[in-house]
């Protein structure tokens, strides 16, 4: 069985997430407000978020009718770059649907200990790639990365839980793999990944897929499609594909309008 997460934009036990929908709990009044107005094609303020008893995973915060869940801190770290990963994941097939180009700028948010920076830093051979963490101490360890020959086009940046603090319209594609579903702050994570996106700038998610039982991590750890899908309506996105290629994961592409 794989551990329930490895996204590391995960300082301050402030981020987590799973869906509630899935097992049945009702939306709450502010997210049928959000649907409505998503209904309407409205690209409002997204909801409140509410409180309530944590689950065993959880923290008791919920959004959009999932609950936040607890996270991995710095000491998981190792495991982000476990050899199995390779086998249990294919980032090579990951890398493969981001059609990337030399010349873009990528910004991974929850970075961790630079595992996708080592691969798509070569790819950017005219660009840069933004690796965005909360914890310092991840933060020092892409710092050692970005001193290397083959990825000196690494850019550490250190976020904070509610802003990744990236320059306005610098970035083509953002990515955010096994860690939206552990955003304290979704929404102004979102806010704050949209003005760094240029207009026509990818945004992606890459999740543990809820709709399928045989993916052997915990239910707050996985995210549907229709989740994501859903908690994206109130932001000025459109959905443009979703790759169920990988072993485990869904890959969900959304566009800036």
């Amino acid at each position: 069985m794989l551990p329930k997460s490895k996204s590391s934009y995960r300082a301050l036990a402030v981020f987590g997430c799973a869906c509630l929908a899935a097992v049945g709990a009702p939306p709450t009044a502010a997210l049928a407000a959000a649907q409505a107005a998503a209904s309407a094609g409205a690209h409002a303020v997204a909801p409140e978020y509410t409180t309530g008893p944590a689950s065993a995973d959880g923290i008791g915060k919920f959004y959009q009718g999932r609950e936040i869940a607890q996270v991995m801190g710095f000491d998981g770290a190792p495991w982000l770059d476990r050899p199995s990963r390779e086998r249990e994941e294919r980032p090579d097939w990951l890398i493969e649907e981001l059609q990337l180009r030399p010349e873009m700028s990528v910004a991974d948010i929850g970075a961790g200990s630079g595992y996708l920076e080592r691969r798509l830093a070569p790819l950017l051979s005219g660009g840069k790639i933004y690796a965005v963490d909360v914890q310092p101490e991840m933060i020092d360890l892409l710092r050692d990365l970005a001193r290397q020959p083959d990825t000196r086009n690494v850019v550490p940046v250190l976020g904070s839980a509610e802003d990744v603090r990236l320059p306005a319209a610098s970035v083509d594609l953002a990515i955010m793999v096994d860690v939206y579903h552990e955003l304290a702050y979704p929404a102004e994570i979102i806010r704050s990944l949209l003005r760094s996106l240029r207009h026509g700038g990818r945004l992606v998610f890459v999740e543990y897929r809820a709709e399928d039982p045989a993916v052997a991590i915990k239910p707050l750890h996985k995210m549907s499609e229709a989740q994501i899908r859903r908690e994206m309506r109130p932001f000025p996105v459109t959905w443009e594909r979703t790759s169920e290629r990988l072993p485990v994961q869904h890959i969900v592409v959304f566009r800036k309008l």
